[in-house]
């Protein structure tokens, strides 16, 4: 008995909330029968241990609802964030262990997150949204991206896995937009009888040398813009490697060797170039030549070293327009010593001078816009850039350019490329455009205002071309008079000229003008 009196003496002190439990079970041992101590000495201890448990909760609770008060007066502890030690198990103990020592190595948070009253989170998360909104990448991954993944997930003896490689290497998307915007050119050339819906205006076989030299220039083009962009991812791997817009690009990835992107871009190059040279005419081929040979070997080591790399690349983007108008130009030649200087310098020419500004003018907000979304890593990557070098230029030269959209598209009306309805297409989409670049140049691209002006740059271009050709003047005149029946005009006009027969006698022969226009033979008069 006096050993079981001291054992119990030792379950708790006299400040222990199962002091109670304890009397009772000493005035219970009292009893002559030891079984009946032993067991009430098991009651006890359970009733000590639930009576610790009812503590512990009790101090957690404490705690929990106290939590703000504590972290204001500073009386924080990492003791505060982990559970209470309990006898009721090693399972407990053990985990309580654990929580401690992750907290000593560092590998869990002690800062009080229940202490963050909720307007202050709510005033955090909105100031943590605004910087990352610069950083946040708002250009979707392009054509040589995905196709890079496609090209990486299909088997190594897959004949479709190397044409996805060979075809990221063009950048398809860019070529693309050259094409449509040197057939564009082509297409809106006055003279030319390819769109021309008139039927009168478009004998046969002008019509078919018309589609073959469209399919000559299509191609021939689209297989030089393969070449110059080949040739570009060529000669940086190792600073696209740098960013995660060019990081994906076949020679990064080791899809295409540089050996094999050298082979493939000599090979489009010189198929490109002799489509042109003889499907159009050699200033059409020259301009290609020069427009490889500027992108690849003068833009390409321009990036890294002075921002008028971007002004360099515009020029690129000028010579397409320019080539379309040219094989044009030289289709409807009306004699064969025309030169260069006349396709490219005459008064005819003015207006294919006036679509490669366009396409000059385009590339500014298209690329300020774009550039200024991951601007860090062109930082990063050493190229120089007015994103970073000088954003609020860069801004400036953004809008600039695109209010230079407007006289640009009124001097094709001016000129007689374009009817009067471009006017109202062309106001619609460069007014959209100009005020993308205005909120650009005020936000500085932030708030959203250059992924704004990137999605609007894409979709302006596209209508301003389109709509050039819809609108072409001359182009609906045919249709017009077949649908409303309007008499052709006739100014009784005529060329006489006298012919001379074998017979020595003179003859005379009438021609109309609008016979002449629409290519018919001469009528003979007695």
């Amino acid at each position: 008995m006096i050993l079981l009196r001291s054992g119990l003496r030792r379950l708790g002190s006299t400040r222990d909330p199962s002091l109670v439990c304890s009397q009772s079970l000493i005035r219970q041992s009292r009893s002559p029968h030891p079984s009946s101590a032993f067991r009430s000495f098991l009651s006890s201890a359970r009733l000590q241990s639930s009576a610790v448990d009812e503590q512990s909760s009790s101090t957690v609770l404490q705690k929990t609802y106290f939590s703000a008060n504590r972290a204001i007066d500073g009386t924080w502890s990492k003791d505060d964030f982990l559970p209470p030690v309990s006898t009721a198990g090693s399972a407990r103990a053990n985990a309580v262990n654990a929580s401690r020592n992750e907290i000593e190595a560092g590998s869990v948070s002690t800062k009080p997150i229940q202490s963050e009253l909720p307007h202050r989170r709510r005033k955090r998360l909105k100031e943590e949204a605004a910087e990352n909104n610069d950083a946040e990448h708002v250009i979707p991954p392009d054509a040589s991206a995905q196709l890079s993944h496609l090209s990486s997930t299909l088997p190594k003896t897959s004949l479709r896995r190397k044409i996805a490689a060979y075809l990221a290497l063009t950048k398809p998307r860019l070529s693309i937009l050259i094409v449509l915007s040197t057939t564009s050119a082509y297409g809106m050339y006055p003279i030319s009888s390819l769109l021309a819906l008139d039927p009168i205006m478009t004998p046969l076989p002008t019509l078919s040398t018309s589609t073959l030299t469209f399919l000559y220039l299509t191609a021939g083009t689209f297989l030089s813009c393969c070449s110059a962009n080949t040739l570009n991812m060529m000669f940086e791997p190792k600073y696209d490697a740098l960013m995660s817009r060019t990081r994906n690009r076949p020679i990064v990835r080791g899809l295409v060797s540089r050996r094999a992107a050298l082979v493939f871009a000599v090979a489009t190059a010189a198929s490109g170039l002799a489509l042109l040279y003889f499907g159009t005419n050699p200033t059409v081929a020259a301009l290609s030549a020069s427009n490889i040979a500027l992108y690849a070997f003068v833009y390409t080591p321009l990036k890294r070293i002075h921002v008028v790399n971007t002004w360099v690349g515009a020029v690129v983007g000028l010579i397409p327009p320019l080539m379309g108008w040219v094989a044009a130009a030289g289709q409807t030649a009306t004699t064969g010593h025309d030169t260069w200087r006349d396709m490219l310098f005459s008064k005819d020419s003015i207006g294919g001078w006036l679509l490669g500004g366009v396409l000059f003018a385009w590339q500014f907000p298209h690329f300020n816009a774009l550039s200024h979304t991951i601007r860090e890593e062109y930082k990063r990557a050493g190229y120089k850039m007015l994103c970073w070098v000088n954003p609020a230029r860069n801004a400036r030269v953004a809008l600039r350019y695109s209010i230079l959209m407007f006289p640009l598209s009124i001097g094709l009306w001016w000129v007689g490329v374009v009817g009067h309805a471009f006017l109202v297409s062309s106001t619609v989409a460069n007014g959209w455009l100009v005020k993308e670049a205005y909120h650009f140049w005020k936000h500085q691209g932030a708030n959203g205002t250059a992924r704004g002006l990137f999605w609007a740059s894409i979709w302006q271009l596209p209508i301003l071309l389109v709509g050039g050709l819809i609108t072409k003047k001359g182009l609906w005149d045919g249709v017009w008079r077949n649908a409303f029946g309007q008499p052709e005009e006739d100014d009784g006009d005529y060329l006489y000229y006298d012919d001379e027969g074998e017979d020595g006698q003179a003859g005379k022969q009438i021609l109309s003008q609008s016979e002449s226009v629409a290519g018919s033979r001469p009528a003979p008069v007695a």
